[in-house]
């Protein structure tokens, strides 16, 4: 097991990682991309703590999502499993569990103050820390993907839904872009995919 996950997550969190594992019980499916999670927890019937993470992810986001996962067993260990899933319970367990992994031996130097900044208040998903997100892709195997970010002012873009928008003006953290066929405005996030048109 331990060999399985040095392949995924940086050298120097191998060993810390393995130990939080075997403390927990976790077994750990290591699972092809979900476009909808990065990761996930659960319980089942016979009490096996099972934790999902994508093989698709880049190292850092593996570890990050494989401790967030370990932080929802741990909170409820120690809280019960009546607090809310990303409540204050879990935020304060997902730090106390990632301090010790926020250093240059394990994350690259760029994104250390990204990640001091986003463990202050750990949101449900680090896609929603727009700037730690796009810090996270430039680690990603290199693949045909555009975000909002990358599209030129007033350039056409398709989403998945297949609907096509017109980007517009960068607000404070998100873009404002028209969807072409009913005209109405929505907001984007800076690392939403898109597909660019000609």
């Amino acid at each position: 097991m331990k060999d399985v996950l040095a392949r995924y997550i940086p050298e120097h969190a191998t060993d810390a990682v393995f130990e939080l594992i075997k403390l927990y019980g976790v077994h750990l499916k290591i699972v092809n991309e979900r476009v909808t999670r990065h990761g996930d927890y659960r319980r089942d019937d016979s009490g096996y703590h099972r934790i999902t993470v994508n093989a698709s992810l880049n190292k850092y986001r593996f570890l990050m999502t494989l401790i967030h996962e370990i932080a929802h067993l741990a909170a409820f260990e120690k809280y019960g499993r009546n607090i809310k899933p990303h409540g204050e319970e879990w935020k304060l367990t997902f730090q106390k569990l990632m301090v010790s992994f926020i250093r240059p031996e394990i994350f690259p130097n760029q994104l250390l103050p990204l990640l001091a900044r986003h463990f202050r208040n750990p949101k449900a998903s680090s896609d929603t820390d727009a700037s730690l997100s796009i810090a996270l892709k430039q680690f990603d195997e290199a693949t045909d993907k555009t975000y909002v970010f990358q599209v030129p002012y007033g350039g056409i873009f398709r989403i998945r839904n297949g609907k096509i928008f017109q980007r517009g003006a960068q607000r404070v953290k998100r873009f404002e872009c028209v969807e072409v066929s009913s005209g109405l405005t929505y907001l984007f996030s800076p690392n939403a995919e898109v597909e660019p048109l000609p």
